[in-house]
Protein backbone atom coordinates (compact mmCIF):
# COMPACT_ATOMS: atom_id res chain seq x y z
CA UNK A 1 0.00 0.00 0.00
CA UNK A 2 1.22 3.73 -0.66
CA UNK A 3 2.47 5.47 2.04
CA UNK A 4 1.69 9.45 1.39
CA UNK A 5 3.79 12.60 2.62
CA UNK A 6 1.91 15.97 4.28
CA UNK A 7 3.84 18.86 4.36
CA UNK A 8 3.00 21.49 7.32
CA UNK A 9 3.60 24.91 8.11
CA UNK A 10 4.41 25.23 11.50
CA UNK A 11 4.69 28.39 13.60
CA UNK A 12 7.00 27.72 17.34
CA UNK A 13 8.49 30.54 19.85
CA UNK A 14 11.15 29.66 21.60
CA UNK A 15 12.99 31.22 24.62
CA UNK A 16 16.34 31.65 23.01
CA UNK A 17 18.81 32.04 26.32
CA UNK A 18 20.10 28.51 26.46
CA UNK A 19 19.93 27.19 22.36
CA UNK A 20 23.06 27.67 20.21
CA UNK A 21 20.41 29.53 18.02
CA UNK A 22 17.58 27.91 16.07
CA UNK A 23 19.68 25.49 13.67
CA UNK A 24 20.50 22.02 14.17
CA UNK A 25 23.71 21.25 15.83
CA UNK A 26 25.64 18.36 16.03
CA UNK A 27 24.18 16.49 19.27
CA UNK A 28 27.22 15.76 20.68
CA UNK A 29 28.05 19.42 21.51
CA UNK A 30 27.06 20.73 25.18
CA UNK A 31 24.73 23.25 23.80
CA UNK A 32 22.83 22.59 20.88
CA UNK A 33 19.75 24.48 19.14
CA UNK A 34 15.96 24.57 19.04
CA UNK A 35 15.90 22.78 15.76
CA UNK A 36 17.44 19.75 17.47
CA UNK A 37 15.02 19.43 19.92
CA UNK A 38 11.81 20.16 17.40
CA UNK A 39 13.54 17.06 15.83
CA UNK A 40 13.78 14.78 18.24
CA UNK A 41 10.04 16.05 19.34
CA UNK A 42 8.98 14.64 15.82
CA UNK A 43 10.75 11.36 15.87
CA UNK A 44 8.00 10.26 18.22
CA UNK A 45 5.47 10.63 15.55
CA UNK A 46 6.91 7.66 14.29
CA UNK A 47 7.50 8.87 11.02
CA UNK A 48 9.02 5.95 8.17
CA UNK A 49 11.09 8.49 7.25
CA UNK A 50 13.36 11.07 9.50
CA UNK A 51 11.49 14.53 9.85
CA UNK A 52 13.90 17.48 8.86
CA UNK A 53 12.28 20.90 9.87
CA UNK A 54 12.82 23.62 7.52
CA UNK A 55 13.60 26.86 9.57
CA UNK A 56 12.17 29.91 7.82
CA UNK A 57 14.62 32.49 9.72
CA UNK A 58 17.46 31.47 11.31
CA UNK A 59 18.54 33.10 15.04
CA UNK A 60 21.70 33.14 16.43
CA UNK A 61 22.40 31.93 20.24
CA UNK A 62 20.23 34.15 22.95
CA UNK A 63 18.20 35.30 20.46
CA UNK A 64 14.05 34.44 21.10
CA UNK A 65 11.18 34.17 18.97
CA UNK A 66 7.66 35.09 19.95
CA UNK A 67 7.02 33.56 16.53
CA UNK A 68 8.97 32.02 13.95
CA UNK A 69 8.12 29.14 11.68
CA UNK A 70 9.05 26.12 9.78
CA UNK A 71 7.79 23.34 7.26
CA UNK A 72 7.85 19.87 7.65
CA UNK A 73 7.46 16.43 5.69
CA UNK A 74 5.68 13.42 7.65
CA UNK A 75 5.43 10.22 5.82
CA UNK A 76 3.51 7.74 8.15
CA UNK A 77 3.29 4.00 7.05
CA UNK A 78 0.65 2.78 4.59
CA UNK A 79 -2.70 2.78 5.58
CA UNK A 80 -2.24 5.41 8.46
CA UNK A 81 -4.06 9.13 8.04
CA UNK A 82 -2.24 12.46 8.13
CA UNK A 83 -2.00 14.17 11.32
CA UNK A 84 -4.56 16.91 11.97
CA UNK A 85 -3.37 20.16 12.90
CA UNK A 86 -4.24 19.76 15.98
CA UNK A 87 -3.02 16.61 16.40
CA UNK A 88 0.30 17.12 15.19
CA UNK A 89 0.31 20.79 17.80
CA UNK A 90 -0.56 18.61 20.68
CA UNK A 91 2.00 15.54 19.98
CA UNK A 92 4.72 17.75 19.20
CA UNK A 93 4.38 20.10 22.73
CA UNK A 94 4.01 17.12 24.29
CA UNK A 95 7.49 15.86 23.97
CA UNK A 96 8.63 19.67 24.49
CA UNK A 97 7.39 19.96 27.22
CA UNK A 98 10.69 20.70 29.27
CA UNK A 99 12.27 23.04 26.84
CA UNK A 100 11.02 26.66 26.29
CA UNK A 101 9.64 25.90 23.11
CA UNK A 102 6.07 25.52 22.07
CA UNK A 103 3.76 24.48 19.31
CA UNK A 104 1.64 28.01 18.54
CA UNK A 105 0.10 27.10 14.75
CA UNK A 106 0.43 24.14 12.14
CA UNK A 107 -1.78 24.05 8.52
CA UNK A 108 -1.43 21.39 5.95
CA UNK A 109 0.39 23.29 2.99
CA UNK A 110 1.39 21.62 -0.69
CA UNK A 111 4.74 20.12 -1.08
CA UNK A 112 5.70 23.35 -3.53
CA UNK A 113 5.25 25.43 -0.23
CA UNK A 114 8.66 26.41 1.59
CA UNK A 115 8.69 28.27 4.55
CA UNK A 116 11.88 30.22 3.86
CA UNK A 117 11.14 31.17 0.16
CA UNK A 118 7.56 31.46 0.52
CA UNK A 119 7.92 34.03 3.57
CA UNK A 120 6.66 37.67 2.36
CA UNK A 121 8.11 39.11 5.43
CA UNK A 122 9.72 38.84 8.46
CA UNK A 123 9.16 41.68 11.54
CA UNK A 124 12.15 42.00 14.72
CA UNK A 125 11.20 43.47 17.79
CA UNK A 126 14.42 45.42 19.87
CA UNK A 127 13.38 45.35 23.57
CA UNK A 128 15.37 48.85 24.85
CA UNK A 129 15.44 48.98 28.91
CA UNK A 130 16.30 52.83 30.28
CA UNK A 131 16.67 54.24 33.80
CA UNK A 132 19.18 51.86 34.98
CA UNK A 133 22.86 52.80 36.44
CA UNK A 134 23.99 49.69 36.10
CA UNK A 135 23.09 46.05 34.61
CA UNK A 136 22.51 44.81 37.92
CA UNK A 137 19.85 47.00 38.21
CA UNK A 138 17.76 45.34 35.97
CA UNK A 139 14.49 43.44 36.87
CA UNK A 140 14.99 39.76 37.68
CA UNK A 141 12.24 39.22 35.29
CA UNK A 142 13.54 41.15 32.44
CA UNK A 143 17.00 39.68 32.08
CA UNK A 144 17.98 38.55 29.04
CA UNK A 145 15.12 39.91 27.63
CA UNK A 146 16.20 43.49 27.22
CA UNK A 147 19.76 45.27 26.51
CA UNK A 148 20.24 48.28 29.01
CA UNK A 149 22.81 50.39 27.53
CA UNK A 150 25.31 51.43 29.42
CA UNK A 151 25.85 55.06 30.41
CA UNK A 152 24.61 57.21 33.51
CA UNK A 153 20.68 55.86 33.86
CA UNK A 154 21.42 54.99 30.44
CA UNK A 155 19.22 57.70 29.19
CA UNK A 156 18.48 58.00 25.24
CA UNK A 157 17.58 60.98 23.06
CA UNK A 158 14.70 58.92 21.48
CA UNK A 159 13.80 61.47 18.96
CA UNK A 160 17.07 61.62 17.61
CA UNK A 161 17.06 57.80 16.86
CA UNK A 162 13.58 58.01 15.50
CA UNK A 163 15.00 60.30 12.93
CA UNK A 164 18.12 58.34 12.22
CA UNK A 165 16.00 55.57 11.89
CA UNK A 166 14.01 56.73 8.62
CA UNK A 167 17.61 57.06 7.14
CA UNK A 168 17.48 52.81 6.74
CA UNK A 169 13.73 53.08 5.41
CA UNK A 170 13.26 51.74 1.80
CA UNK A 171 16.02 49.68 -0.55
CA UNK A 172 19.57 49.79 0.35
CA UNK A 173 22.92 48.53 -0.11
CA UNK A 174 23.25 47.02 3.93
CA UNK A 175 26.92 46.06 3.91
CA UNK A 176 27.69 48.56 6.42
CA UNK A 177 25.32 47.12 8.46
CA UNK A 178 25.90 43.06 7.82
CA UNK A 179 28.84 41.25 10.02
CA UNK A 180 30.68 39.26 7.72
CA UNK A 181 30.64 35.22 7.52
CA UNK A 182 31.43 32.37 5.44
CA UNK A 183 27.94 33.00 3.62
CA UNK A 184 28.89 36.80 2.95
CA UNK A 185 30.22 36.32 -0.84
CA UNK A 186 27.31 34.61 -1.74
CA UNK A 187 24.76 36.91 -0.03
CA UNK A 188 23.57 40.18 -2.09
CA UNK A 189 23.89 43.34 0.65
CA UNK A 190 20.62 45.34 -0.81
CA UNK A 191 17.46 44.60 0.99
CA UNK A 192 14.43 46.86 1.44
CA UNK A 193 13.06 48.05 4.74
CA UNK A 194 9.36 48.10 5.23
CA UNK A 195 9.33 49.26 8.77
CA UNK A 196 11.63 51.11 11.08
CA UNK A 197 9.92 52.20 13.83
CA UNK A 198 10.68 53.19 17.87
CA UNK A 199 8.07 52.61 20.55
CA UNK A 200 7.61 52.98 24.08
CA UNK A 201 6.68 49.46 25.91
CA UNK A 202 5.96 48.06 28.92
CA UNK A 203 7.81 46.14 30.89
CA UNK A 204 6.72 42.78 32.54
CA UNK A 205 4.68 43.53 35.57
CA UNK A 206 6.38 47.15 35.34
CA UNK A 207 3.29 48.85 37.30
CA UNK A 208 4.13 46.84 40.39
CA UNK A 209 7.66 49.24 40.43
CA UNK A 210 6.31 52.46 38.91
CA UNK A 211 8.58 54.20 41.53
CA UNK A 212 12.15 52.88 39.54
CA UNK A 213 11.37 55.02 36.80
CA UNK A 214 12.21 52.65 34.62
CA UNK A 215 11.22 53.17 30.51
CA UNK A 216 11.17 50.06 28.12
CA UNK A 217 11.08 51.30 24.30
CA UNK A 218 10.48 48.64 21.20
CA UNK A 219 12.68 49.14 18.58
CA UNK A 220 10.93 47.31 15.42
CA UNK A 221 11.94 46.38 11.70
CA UNK A 222 10.35 44.55 9.10
CA UNK A 223 11.77 43.59 5.37
CA UNK A 224 11.43 40.51 3.63
CA UNK A 225 14.72 39.23 4.77
CA UNK A 226 17.73 40.99 6.81
CA UNK A 227 21.39 40.06 6.19
CA UNK A 228 23.85 38.45 8.91
CA UNK A 229 23.31 40.37 12.41
CA UNK A 230 21.52 43.25 10.52
CA UNK A 231 19.10 43.83 12.69
CA UNK A 232 21.54 44.13 16.14
CA UNK A 233 23.74 46.32 14.31
CA UNK A 234 20.99 48.99 13.15
CA UNK A 235 19.62 48.74 16.59
CA UNK A 236 23.19 49.42 17.97
CA UNK A 237 23.68 52.55 15.67
CA UNK A 238 20.00 53.82 16.85
CA UNK A 239 21.41 53.66 20.26
CA UNK A 240 24.82 55.18 19.71
CA UNK A 241 22.80 58.24 17.66
CA UNK A 242 20.58 58.00 21.61
CA UNK A 243 23.40 58.56 23.56
CA UNK A 244 24.91 61.04 21.41
CA UNK A 245 28.04 59.13 19.99
CA UNK A 246 26.89 59.14 16.29
CA UNK A 247 23.88 61.74 15.14
CA UNK A 248 21.19 61.11 12.63
CA UNK A 249 23.60 62.50 9.28
CA UNK A 250 26.17 59.59 10.56
CA UNK A 251 23.80 56.56 10.17
CA UNK A 252 23.16 58.04 6.47
CA UNK A 253 26.80 58.27 5.64
CA UNK A 254 27.65 54.67 7.33
CA UNK A 255 25.03 53.25 4.92
CA UNK A 256 27.03 54.84 1.55
CA UNK A 257 30.50 53.70 3.07
CA UNK A 258 28.91 50.13 2.13
CA UNK A 259 31.70 48.48 4.39
CA UNK A 260 31.50 46.33 7.10
CA UNK A 261 34.40 47.29 8.16
CA UNK A 262 33.67 50.75 9.15
CA UNK A 263 30.60 49.50 11.53
CA UNK A 264 31.89 51.12 14.91
CA UNK A 265 33.12 48.36 17.21
CA UNK A 266 31.15 49.61 20.08
CA UNK A 267 28.02 49.67 18.22
CA UNK A 268 27.09 46.17 17.87
CA UNK A 269 23.84 45.24 20.01
CA UNK A 270 23.60 42.09 22.24
CA UNK A 271 21.45 39.45 21.24
CA UNK A 272 19.55 39.21 24.12
CA UNK A 273 17.02 42.02 23.67
CA UNK A 274 16.02 40.43 19.89
CA UNK A 275 12.93 38.73 19.76
CA UNK A 276 11.44 37.90 16.06
CA UNK A 277 8.16 38.57 16.16
CA UNK A 278 6.74 37.31 13.10
CA UNK A 279 7.02 35.90 9.94
CA UNK A 280 4.31 36.90 7.14
CA UNK A 281 3.12 34.60 3.75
Amino acid sequence: MFSSRSRYLVFFQYFGTKYSGVMETSNDQSVVGVQNYLERAAQNLKPIVPIKFCISSRTDTGVHALCNSAHLDIQREPGKPAFQEKQLIHCLNKHLKSEPIRILKAHRVTDGFHARFSALSRTYVYRLLTGCAHPSEIPVFERDLCWAPPGHFNSLNVPAMQEAAQFLLGTHDFSTFRSLNSKTPFQPPVRTLLQADIQPSPGFLSHHYEHRKLEFWEVKFRSRSFLYRQVRRMVGALVAVGQGKLTPQDIKELLEIKDSQAFPSYAMAPPSGLFLKAVEY
